[in-house]
């Protein structure tokens, strides 16, 4: 247990510490930001006037009120999905704790061990939000076939399918639907199972609990149901390179990335998994045979695991956070595996061995992104601070010679702008003079400006403050009115 709260720890310090980076979790932060911002709690915007139409708003509203109580910041940001992530957690590990052959505590570690829920615990993103929704519902559905307070599970059944319509929309359905069916086929309890969930009262509440926001949406933007159930529903997963992304851009991995996916996300414990198999098994006195529910239980976490896996085989437009889905079950199963494999002693020793492993890699990967800059260059938090500290007025805007950079979004509160082309910055600037942010790797812009003193080399970028609307040319003593910014004229 203290392994699990030094990894957490951990993990709350990189929170508050590491900057938003681009391109995702500081467009997510953003976009909070500006709900909280414009007070515009149905519509999320990507930017002032367009509407963000390819997510549900669920993990908006979390960031946007964690950020109305404790101000706006890295870690009011992120601090919503790293809750999320020990909803998650407490859920597994009270389902594991109601059967006698799935250690809880060795549950938790395992979750929270995995390489990727290290990650994306307390990163600002949509799919932690998905997979309470998802473990939810069917952690509660096993609890209303099996849990001596039936309607307590279906309440959790169908408040967590509520929960993921609002995360991320129908693919819940999907994520819960998929694993629920082949378990009743796999099983033979179909008839089972539909004679004892109340399916119709239950899927009722789920639609009214999520369906009216839908509404409100495309009532308030006009278009937004078409581009998310057909665009972010069909072609993002079945339309290799999808040019209609209007937040990014398509991934185009071959089929079946998501095993590797699956794989890379569980480290370390496919390694354990591995010694656990090469090991003699515990005597059978300690391991009995498994009875009819144990199989049926066996068979569950399987399916659930397997279901998102199997759901993204065959998509090419995916991501790593696809595979946060099957990260509890798979923990759950692990966790009663290892323990008839090896016995719950060395099950726990090894189990302890890997969250220490976890917990240094983490902490070795903190000291190398540090040394290396890695995290200065992925955010525009460095720049952003030194433009407040510099600009001698509120009339001096920054502006970015790039794409647009959420980050730069998120820690100037929206004032940064962003331009395709030097001309563009400088016709901007003008007026009154402000701050031009250039890549310190564009040596032929920056070469215009070796006269201009006031200089910032700062997270990947250049900061010149160009402070009125004319600036000394080159080596030339003279003067350059606005046309001819530029100290190379």
């Amino acid at each position: 247990m203290l392994l699990i709260a030094a990894l957490l720890t951990l993990r709350l310090f990189a929170m508050a510490w590491l900057p938003l980076m681009d391109t995702t979790e500081a467009r997510y932060a953003e976009i909070g930001r500006k709900m909280l911002e414009l007070g515009d709690w149905i519509t999320p915007w990507h930017d002032y006037g367009v509407p963000f139409w390819a997510k549900p708003p669920l993990s908006f509203w979390l960031t946007a009120a964690s950020m109305k109580v404790f101000g706006v910041n890295e870690l009011a940001a992120r601090l919503p999905h790293f809750l999320c992530m020990l909803f998650v957690a407490a859920a597994c590990g009270r389902l594991a704790a109601s059967r006698r052959d799935t250690p809880p505590l060795a549950t938790l570690g395992l979750l929270c061990g995995a390489a990727l829920s290290l990650v994306s615990a307390g990163a600002v993103m949509t799919d932690e939000a998905l997979v309470v929704g998802t473990t939810l519902a069917l952690c509660g559905l096993w609890q209303a076939l099996h849990g001596p307070r039936h309607r307590d599970g279906a309440i959790l059944l169908f408040a967590g399918l509520a929960i993921g319509l609002l995360a991320k929309g129908p693919l819940v359905l999907v994520l819960a639907g998929l694993p629920t069916a082949a378990w009743a086929v796999w099983t033979g309890q179909g008839r089972r199972l539909l004679r004892e969930v109340p399916w119709i009262p239950g899927l009722a509440a789920t639609t009214a609990a999520a369906a009216w926001w839908y509404i409100a949406a495309e009532l308030k933007t006009p278009g937004f149901i078409d581009y998310y159930i057909v665009g972010e529903h069909w072609h993002r997963f079945l339309t290799p390179g999808w040019s209609g992304d209007r937040y990014g851009f398509a991934h185009a991995f071959p089929a079946g990335t998501i095993w590797l996916f699956a794989l890379v996300s569980t480290l370390p414990w496919p390694l354990l998994l591995l010694a656990a198999a090469s090991t003699p098994r515990v005597p059978r006195s300690k391991a009995a045979s498994p009875d009819a529910d144990t199989r049926s239980w066996h068979a569950y976490l399987a399916c659930w695991s397997l279901a998102p896996l199997v759901f993204f085989t065959t998509a090419r437009n995916i991501i790593l956070p696809y595979v946060l889905p099957a990260l509890p079950p798979m923990a759950l199963l692990a966790s009663h595996w290892l323990g008839r494999r090896v016995g719950s002693g060395r099950m726990h020793a090894w189990i302890a061995g890997g969250l220490a492993l976890s917990t240094a890699s983490a902490l070795g990967l903190l000291i190398h992104t540090e040394r290396s800059g890695t995290v200065a260059r992925s955010s525009a938090k460095a720049v952003v601070n030194a433009w407040e500290a510099q600009r001698r007025r509120n009339g001096e805007p920054l502006v970015f010679v790039t794409e647009r950079l959420h980050s730069a979004s998120f820690y100037s509160a929206g004032r940064a702008e962003f331009v395709a082309s030097l001309a563009e910055a400088l016709k901007r600037l003008a007026p009154n003079g402000g701050f031009v942010a250039l890549r310190d790797d564009d040596t032929s812009l920056l070469a215009r400006f070796d006269c201009v003193t006031q200089r910032t080399e700062v997270g990947g970028f250049v900061l010149l403050h160009l402070p009125s609307p004319a600036w000394p040319l080159a080596g030339t003593g003279t003067l350059a009115t606005h046309r001819h910014l530029a100290c190379g004229g």
